[in-house]
């Protein structure tokens, strides 16, 4: 029997991370097969088969690992990118939210993990790679519950390695920087929105923007992925971008002060807890007891 090659399974691979990282392991000889709430609507990528999948949805995640296996034999590598982003104060979100957030970001990785993974154990072992953020090692003021999210990914999967490794399956990291992609334009906003906070929420969107005016492009991210997945001797963790990879070291080895210094200053957050420093609020009083607007929809964004 002649022997196949090396099948990818690539999360969110529509655009952003996802589509980058699809081609990339394409270019490599890979067959990849990508992911997408609505295939029919994804821009098509060369040598990429879309199937359909929503990560929140327990029979989607089953018959999108099912029809893979039958069209192409068996999963090698499976990459979980999907996710979306919310900015606001963590005290905006309801915990309705923060859990529909959760569910996406982590709950459907560990739903899709656990789909594959009796299938790399019966072949004798494969890579599970996760798309994690600077975010999942250095404090997010704004994003706390993203931030929160890729934390969780980074002790799971750090703990998942090491429950597989008998089995010859390797768990890592992928930790991105800043990315230039659409995923501003989908971003969701807090459901319980606090007058208090409004200021300080724009300045967070404002740091946003202009960072993704320098962020790196998603095909640096994309080889580091390769990196991490055809290694011999994988790592728990692969910064992505020279920014992410800076970062890393200074949470490792920097003065713990320097870094809380440094992180209120490039958020435009005051050093230091007074009470004049308070913003002033856009309106006059808090919007406690308004009708909260509907949340943006979850749906997946470009990454």
């Amino acid at each position: 029997m002649a022997s196949r090659s090396q099948v990818v399974l690539v999360t969110g691979a529509s655009s952003g991370i996802g589509k980058a990282v699809a081609s990339a392991f394409q270019s490599k000889g890979f067959t990849v097969f990508g992911t997408s709430r609505k295939p029919a609507q994804a821009a098509a990528i060369p040598g990429v088969e879309f199937v359909e999948l929503d990560v929140t949805v327990p029979n989607s995640v089953s018959t999108a690992v099912a029809t893979v296996i039958e069209r192409a034999g068996g999963i090698d590598i499976l990459i979980n990118n999907a996710g979306v982003v919310l900015l606001g104060a963590a005290e905006e979100s309801s915990v309705t939210q923060a859990l529909q957030l959760f569910d996406t970001n982590f709950f459907g990785l560990v739903r899709l993990t656990n789909e594959v993974l009796p299938h790399l154990r019966a072949q004798g072992g494969g890579r599970i790679i996760n798309i994690g953020s600077a975010m999942g090692f250095l404090p997010a003021p704004y994003t706390a519950f993203y931030g929160a999210s890729k934390y969780a990914i980074e002790g799971y999967s750090e703990s998942l390695d090491h429950e597989t490794r008998e089995f010859d399956i390797r768990v890592s990291v992928v930790e991105p920087g800043y990315t230039r992609t659409s995923i501003d334009a989908q971003m969701m906003e807090p459901d319980s929105p606090i007058a208090t906070y409004a200021v300080r929420r724009q300045n967070a969107h404002q740091v946003f923007v202009k960072a993704m005016e320098t962020a790196d492009e998603p095909a640096i991210v994309a080889k580091v992925v390769i990196k991490a997945a055809t290694s011999r001797k994988p790592k728990i963790r692969y910064p992505a971008g020279r920014a992410a990879s800076a970062l890393s070291r200074l949470k490792r080895f920097g003065p713990g002060a320097a870094l809380d210094l440094g992180i209120r200053r490039a958020n435009k957050l005051p050093p230091t807890a007074s009470r004049s420093t308070t913003p002033t609020p856009l309106h006059g009083t808090p919007e406690v007891g308004k009708p909260s607007p509907p949340p943006r929809s979850l749906a997946v964004p470009p990454t």
